[in-house]
C-alpha cells in the first residue's frame, strides 16, 4: 500500500443498524479487507503511532511514531492528522491536551523527543484538534477551553514563521477538518458544527462563519471530525450521544450510530470503519474514562469485526486512517 494510504472513492457504506446491533469482536482474523494503515493517539506511552490494520499490532508492525515525552505541554496526545506539503512532503499535525500543538517531519521512522518538530505553539486551553489550510500554510488549533487559534506564516515554505493572527471564541471546540472541495474549515463543539470561510493569505489569514451553524443537539458536545473516504459529500462526526454524517452543502445531519462516548470515527473507501469508544482505563492507577485499551473495527455491513490493542499496554484516545487527503 502507498505510504500515504491514499484511498479510492466509493459509495457511502454501512447502515446504522449494523453498528447498533453489533457486539464488540475480539482481536483475531479480520473479516474485512483491512488494506490500510491506522494512526492512533496512544496516551499510556504518550505516542502517536501508525500500524497496519490487517495484522495484530506490536513493535514489529510499527510504521512510524512520535514520542515527545510528557514535559512542556506534550502530555496526553489527543490529535493527529497527516498532510502533504510542497516543501517537506508529508507532515504530521499533532496536538496534546497538556497544552501543545505542532507540525512534525515524518521523514524518520521514529521521532523520539521533539527534534523532528518543524513548528510548535502553546495555545493552552486543552488542545484537541489541529488542521492545516492548504496553499497558504496557515494552521488552526481547536481547544476544548473554548477557542479556535489561527496561525499565519510569512512564507508557506517556512512553518517556523507561523504566528497567532486570530482568536475565535468557540464553546467546547474539539474537532477540525478542512473541506478542500468547497474551501471551508469545519469546526465542531458544544451543540454545533460550523463551516468557516477562509479569507486572506499568510499573516492576513482570517476565518469567518458566513454559512451559519449545523445543529447537532444543544446537549451534545461535538468531538471529532473526519473525512468519509467512501463519500466525499459528507463529513463524519462524533458527539456525546452518537456518530453522525454532515452533508457539506445542505448541512443535513444523518445518524450513523446512536452510541455515546465515541472519541473518533473513520471510514474507508470500501465502507469499512473504526472507532475509539471511551470505556476507561486504570493503567495509571486512576480512572481515565476518556480512553480505551483497544480500537474497534467494523466491516462494510457495520458488523463489529475485530479489535486492535498493544500487548505492552495502551490507552487509545483517537484513531483515524493514515491518509493525507482532505476528501
Amino acid at each position: 500500500m502507498d505510504r500515504r494510504g491514499v484511498l479510492r472513492l466509493a459509495a457511502l457504506g454501512a447502515p446504522a443498524a449494523g453498528l447498533l446491533a453489533a457486539a464488540p469482536a475480539r482481536a483475531g482474523t479480520p473479516r474485512v479487507a483491512a488494506d490500510y494503515e491506522v494512526a492512533v493517539c496512544e496516551q499510556y506511552h504518550n505516542q502517536v503511532q501508525i500500524h497496519p490494520a490487517g495484522t495484530a499490532w506490536s513493535p514489529s508492525t510499527l510504521r512510524w511514531s512520535f514520542a515527545p515525552g510528557t514535559a512542556n505541554g506534550w502530555s496526553n496526545l489527543s490529535e493527529v492528522k497527516f498532510r502533504n506539503t510542497a516543501q517537506f512532503g508529508e507532515v504530521a499535525l499533532v496536538a496534546a491536551s497538556g497544552g501543545r500543538a505542532g507540525i512534525v517531519d515524518v521523514t524518520s521512522k521514529t521521532a523520539t523527543g521533539t527534534g523532528d518538530l518543524l513548528w510548535s505553539a502553546t495555545p493552552g486551553n486543552n488542545p484537541h484538534a489541529i488542521e492545516r489550510i492548504p496553499d497558504i500554510g496557515a494552521i488552526v488549533v481547536a481547544t476544548s477551553g473554548g477557542y479556535l487559534f489561527v496561525y499565519g506564516p510569512t512564507a508557506i515554505s517556512r512553518p517556523s514563521t507561523l504566528a497567532l493572527v486570530q482568536t475565535i471564541p468557540y464553546a467546547g471546540a474539539h474537532g477540525l477538518w478542512y473541506d478542500d472541495v468547497h474551501g471551508k474549515l469545519w469546526a465542531i463543539g458544544q451543540g454545533r458544527a460550523t463551516p468557516f470561510t477562509v479569507t486572506g493569505t499568510y499573516r492576513d489569514t482570517r476565518l469567518s462563519a458566513k454559512d451559519g451553524d449545523v445543529n447537532i443537539g444543544s446537549g451534545n458536545l461535538g468531538h471529532s471530525l473526519d473525512a468519509s473516504y467512501a463519500d466525499s459529500s459528507v463529513l463524519l462526526a462524533s458527539h456525546t450521544a452518537g456518530v453522525i454524517a454532515i452533508d457539506k452543502v445542505s448541512h443535513a445531519v444523518t445518524t450513523i450510530a446512536s452510541v455515546g462516548a465515541v472519541k473518533s470515527y473513520s471510514r474507508t473507501a470500501a465502507g469499512e470503519s473504526l472507532w475509539v469508544q471511551a470505556t476507561g482505563s486504570t493503567y495509571h492507577g486512576d480512572t481515565r474514562n476518556w480512553v480505551n485499551p483497544a480500537v474497534q473495527f467494523f466491516d462494510a455491513s457495520g458488523a463489529a469485526s475485530f479489535t486492535r490493542s498493544l500487548s505492552y499496554g495502551a490507552e487509545f484516545y483517537k484513531a483515524r486512517l493514515h491518509n493525507v487527503a482532505f476528501h
